[in-house]
């Protein structure tokens, strides 16, 4: 029997946790409903907390390294303490908003590639230790986001590649401490003076910020460098636009300066969103280096959880 009960408090024997996702598809700005299944072990368990999280893949830089580790960004308790009998079962349904922030993850049913997330589950079991369970989740874009993607492909940009980098961009309201890059190589008609964008969405209730860095190539006199542009518009503007006339006045006005942001497309919306210059370029990043700190959780790669070839968006037909 005291074998059997050491055996019990890690794990062997113990409870079980299952989270079923009623949907795994969402948006920012939504839920993601579901239901967590536990059942009970061979002996009583004190159940400390059931608490459910959404993790990502971001990455990170320091002094002249970069690393990629797992984040959980956003979480949420479902369950306080309470006893759970051998063999119970016991369901507790959860709904979990989705922050307005959340990277996208999925363009027309199709992986961003280089986009992780998912959906951990720890449940905490009493001088036991936690176990957990990983459910994969896809984040879609919201209308906003969609229209602007769509103009990016029909100027004929083509998509590269996404990821997250740890810090906040200089001057932009974030809630959460990372930001998405969604990266594309720039299409013929602007080859002569772009080789790549990165396009940066931060969005709220109200609209999205939209950051853009444009990799300018050198002339014959010039160094190529880096230009950013820095453009507001609401929700509400979605279908009353041609946004890739849009997108096209942002990329020529980003690269006919130097690091000035000074413009912006659109109302204001919101409260206090400033519309003056950055600080130039260096502030663009200036949080990029930031050190490690809470919620990075070292040697644990998300991906190894996932399965399956999620396609690449915006790739050659």
């Amino acid at each position: 029997m005291v074998f059997k009960k050491m055996l019990s408090a890690f794990g062997v024997g113990g409870p079980s946790v299952d989270t079923v996702l009623t949907n795994p598809n969402t948006r920012p700005g939504l839920t993601l409903d579901g239901q967590v299944n536990l059942v009970g072990g061979d002996a009583p368990a004190a159940i400390e907390q059931v608490v459910i999280g959404l993790v990502t893949r971001v990455e990170v830089e320091g002094h002249d390294t970069e690393y990629a580790g797992t984040m959980e960004f956003h979480r949420m308790g479902v369950s306080g303490a309470f006893e759970l009998a051998p063999k119970q079962q016991l369901s507790i349904p959860f709904r979990l908003p989705v922050p307005w922030e959340t990277p996208i993850t999925d363009v027309y049913g199709q992986r961003l590639h280089g986009m992780t997330m998912g959906l951990r589950t720890e449940l905490s079991v009493a001088r036991a230790v936690d176990k957990s369970d990983l459910d994969q989740v896809a984040v879609h874009p919201l209308p906003v986001h969609e229209r602007i993607l769509e103009a990016f492909q029909r100027l004929g940009f083509r998509f590269k590649h996404a990821d997250l980098e740890r810090g906040h961009i200089q001057g932009v309201q974030q809630t959460l401490p990372f930001y998405q890059e969604i990266e594309f190589f720039a299409s013929p008609q602007y080859a002569s003076t772009i080789n790549e964008v990165e396009l940066t969405f931060v969005t709220n209730q109200y609209g999205v910020e939209v950051i853009l860095e444009c990799d300018k190539r050198g002339g014959f006199l010039s160094a190529g460098h880096d230009a950013f542009g820095r453009y507001q518009v609401s929700h509400a503007d979605v279908d009353r636009v041609d946004w890739a006339q849009v997108v096209d006045g942002w990329l020529r006005e980003t690269t006919s300066r130097y690091g000035s942001l000074r413009s912006q497309y659109g109302p204001s919306y919101g409260h206090g969103h400033g519309h003056g210059g950055m600080g130039g370029m260096g502030g663009m990043v200036a949080g990029a280096a930031l050190g490690v700190a809470g919620g990075m959780i070292a040697g644990e790669l998300i991906e190894d959880a996932f399965e399956g070839d999620f396609g690449d968006f915006g790739g050659d037909e």
